[in-house]
């Protein structure tokens, strides 16, 4: 107990230290039990983080995940949340110090692709068909009505609910919106044209 009560100790002191940053990155952590889940961080900084997942660690428990972007990092879980938990983050100084650089690029990255994600010219696949899989494993057929270096219109008979983060062929991504036919994705990062035209060429 008292393990638990320092590290809530520790990460109260480092928000007040590290500015928060709201993210949309993915990842996959592990439990103590050695059980690894997905999961989507919703705001991080150096010393602690917010996670979206579906499995939600108990307060004092150990965690190591590997974040898109970020790499690996170790805490322990402070607190649950409605749809996650919340951890700190046990690094070395130098350790935060490079966070705060890559915490910093992506929110800097996120406001500058905004405008440009509007602008990917769509295209429609030359093979269309492929598999939508939620997190607890199930898997759909759809067909990609269109898609772009930031996200894909997808014909699909199930609709996940908006936010909810699913993976379409081998690209992860997140339910944005509803329409009368499927559903819109968006990438979990931009994609290469190259990588498109790999995955959804049909060769």
């Amino acid at each position: 107990m008292r393990a638990t009560a320092i590290d809530q100790s520790q990460s109260r002191a480092e928000r007040r230290n590290f500015q928060r940053v709201r993210v949309k990155i993915y990842g996959r952590f592990m439990l103590e039990d050695r059980t690894e889940h997905p999961c989507q961080v919703i705001d991080m900084s150096p010393g602690n983080a917010a996670l979206r997942a579906d499995r939600i660690g108990l307060p004092g428990e150990k965690v190591i995940a590997y974040i898109d972007h970020i790499g690996r990092i170790e805490g322990v879980v402070t607190r649950t949340l409605d749809d996650g938990f919340a951890m700190t983050i046990i690094a070395s100084d130098r350790k935060k110090d490079k966070l705060a650089a890559q915490l910093t690029w992506l929110a800097n990255k996120h406001e500058l692709d905004l405008p440009e994600d509007r602008r990917h010219e769509r295209v429609a696949p030359r093979n269309p068909l492929t598999t939508l899989q939620l997190t607890d494993g199930r898997q759909y057929q759809c067909r990609i009505i269109d898609l772009s270096l930031s996200g894909a219109a997808v014909e699909i008979d199930v609709k996940p609910a908006i936010g909810v983060h699913i993976v379409l062929g081998t690209m992860r991504g997140q339910v944005v919106r509803h329409f009368e036919d499927g559903i819109a994705i968006e990438f979990a990062v931009l994609q290469r044209s190259d990588t498109l035209e790999s995955e959804f060429s049909g060769e």
